[in-house]
């Protein structure tokens, strides 16, 4: 029989971590790497049949993504967030899929949350992202933020979507703006990239235009103007504190 572990990465989500494992009990194994949480995560997980491994550092989501990766040793595996969740009709997907394959990874649709909804437009829905791997066939890229999983070897697409909790209220979208942000900084300063005023509202502005209008946010009415500007503003941060590290630079 083909096993497949899910892997969990967490930090203080207690909020979210029972369902989240829950949701993954189809799988013959669910490990959860914990970085040092501090509110229980570790223990609730424990207590739902996870087999929790704790790290003391925070190297980043691709580096730690691979960690999680390296601690595998069924056939598949399937790397999933503490605020996403698997539906009984994924799961049972991801089985027949892994079943009998010539494939080595898959991309999953995901629907995510913004402040109580589920949007359907502004290029959250379908949302692809690489998650399910053969072991051996996949690593994520080293990024410190938006890592994503690379597949070594032929792939194919599921149909049924993950379950992001991603933006329950607006203090988390002000609260994860301010955090990806800076993330985002520092992982374009890695590659290179140049920042400066004039490109942080040309970006912001054109990242508006796209969701809102290219991408049909006005869709989804209220809520779709809210993240159109929450996409518009992270983007603006993620260039101003661009150019302020350029800036810093050099002022070495």
């Amino acid at each position: 029989m083909t096993t497949l572990t899910v892997t969990i990465l967490a930090k203080n989500e207690a909020a979210n971590i029972v369902d989240c494992v829950r949701s993954c009990r189809f799988a013959d194994e669910v490990i959860v790497l914990d970085s040092a949480s501090t509110d229980g995560t570790a223990e609730l997980a424990r207590a739902e049949g996870a087999r929790v491994v704790t790290t003391p550092d925070w190297p980043g989501y691709g580096p730690q993504n691979n960690r999680a990766i390296d601690l595998v040793t069924s056939d598949w595996f399937f790397s999933l967030d503490a605020d996403e969740r698997i539906t009984p009709a994924l799961a049972a997907e991801i089985r027949a899929a892994i079943a009998d394959t010539d494939r080595d990874g898959f991309r999953v649709p995901r629907t995510s949350m913004y402040c109580g909804r589920f949007m359907k437009h502004g290029g959250w829905t379908p949302d692809h992202t690489w998650r399910l791997a053969r072991r051996g066939k996949g690593r994520f890229t080293e990024h410190y933020l938006h890592a994503h999983l690379k597949i070594d070897g032929p792939t194919g697409t599921l149909k049924e979507p993950i379950v992001h909790y991603s933006f329950r209220t607006m203090e988390s979208v002000l609260e994860k703006l301010n955090r990806y942000s800076s993330a985002n900084a520092r992982d374009m300063v890695t590659a290179g990239r140049k920042g400066s005023l004039g490109a942080a509202i040309g970006h912001g502005l054109w990242s508006f235009i796209r969701t809102y209008f290219l991408q049909l946010g006005f869709l989804d009415g209220r809520w779709g103007f809210m993240l159109a500007v929450s996409n518009a503003e992270g983007t603006y941060y993620r260039y101003v504190k661009l150019w302020l590290l350029q800036c810093q630079g050099e002022q070495r």
